[in-house]
């Protein structure tokens, strides 16, 4: 190559690393400004080198502890979050390419994110970083692009194709909310409730605590909102299911069982179900947070419905997914009520708690 030639290649290459290095800073910056609401209450700094699937995370990390709820975020050299991690839960939010879910049977709402969202072997705790289990744990799945509870929880929307394990069980594919009810009516009970995963399958299921479920012909490719979430959550990523509300030490078969029970961390506590009882801020909602509502004045004091908090859509609104009968599966559109969390739509006013497995 010429010397004028290498001139040039020399130039061009300066030009690139300077367009890149401004872009590198301008996206920290606005990371930084997201983060810096959430006050520091203990920092541990370390520089280890995190390898992952995909390569290796070099530079300085730094480990901080932050409180409301008690949780340890993982920061990169330039201070963008890394992973997430709460105390006495099992869901980690980690950072990794940038992915875009939609729902185009019905809604326009895009969501864009970053986060992949994991279930932990073990519950999260102080210090649990320096555990074998977790290096582990951090080595296999950070940066990895193996389904996360997201992209599990998107292939039940109207429209997924059906895919089948290895025994020929059709795990995941467009999914029903539940059968016509003979007694309901458009925008009243028209479709029944009680679909759990073990319909969707249409496999018997035997529990933990060794009782077992048969599925209904009848609910075949159906599920409710809990049975939705016990679907991705527990027959998926294997989080332990109990049985009923009240037999077993897993997650709840209802939506108020879940809510009410012992597991994970409750961000966002139950006051109590009326009105009054809306939550004044949801800002700590993470993507990947079981979000609760009481949507019936019938079931009086019992929340009816639960959905999984996603982050932002394209418009800037906290939006989530769940199952519902106006729809007939799950979904993040708007038919029976907005998907979107803050404002004050009908889901907005009628949010109560959030859990963190």
């Amino acid at each position: 190559m010429s010397a004028k030639k290498k001139s040039r290649a020399v130039v061009h290459a300066a030009v690139v690393i300077s367009l890149l290095a401004g872009s590198a800073y301008l996206t920290v910056e606005l990371r930084k400004e997201e983060q810096a609401k959430a006050p520091a209450v203990q920092a541990v700094t370390d520089s280890p080198v995190l390898e992952s699937s995909t390569g290796q995370v070099s530079g300085k990390q730094t480990w901080e502890r932050l409180k409301n709820p008690d949780r340890s975020v993982l920061r990169g050299e330039g201070g963008q979050v890394l992973a997430t991690f709460t105390d006495r839960a099992r869901t980690a939010t980690l950072k990794g390419p940038s992915r875009t879910f939609t729902e185009a049977a019905n809604t326009k709402s895009r969501v864009v994110t970053e986060d992949w969202v994991r279930l932990m072997p073990e519950t999260w705790r102080k210090g649990a970083e320096k555990e074998k289990w977790f290096k582990d744990w951090f080595k296999e799945f950070f940066g990895s692009e193996e389904d996360d509870i997201f992209a599990s929880a998107f292939q039940y929307i109207e429209g997924a194709p059906v895919k089948k394990d290895e025994e020929g069980t059709s795990y995941a594919g467009d999914a029903s909310f539940g059968p016509l009810n003979p007694n309901g009516s458009a925008g009243n009970d028209l479709r029944e409730e009680l679909s759990d995963f073990y319909d969707y399958l249409m496999i018997p299921y035997t529990f933990r605590d060794g009782t077992s479920k048969q599925p209904e012909d009848k609910r075949a490719r159906s599920v409710d909102c809990s049975g939705y979430m016990r679907l991705v959550w527990g027959y998926r990523v294997r989080y332990p299911l109990a049985s009923s509300d009240t037999t077993g030490d897993g997650l709840p078969r209802t939506a108020n069982g879940m809510a009410r029970s012992k597991l994970g961390a409750d961000v966002i506590p139950l006051k109590g179900v009326a009105a009054k009882d809306r939550p004044k801020s949801i800002d700590v909602l993470q993507p990947g947070d079981l979000v609760f509502f009481k949507l019936d004045a019938r079931t009086k004091d019992r929340l009816d419905h639960v959905g999984m908090y996603l982050g932002h859509d394209g418009d800037g609104h906290k939006i989530f997914i769940s199952s519902r009968e106006e729809v007939n599966g799950p979904t993040i559109g708007d038919k029976g009520g907005t998907s979107r969390l803050d404002g004050n739509g009908y889901y907005a006013t009628t949010l109560r708690s959030a859990k963190r497995l």
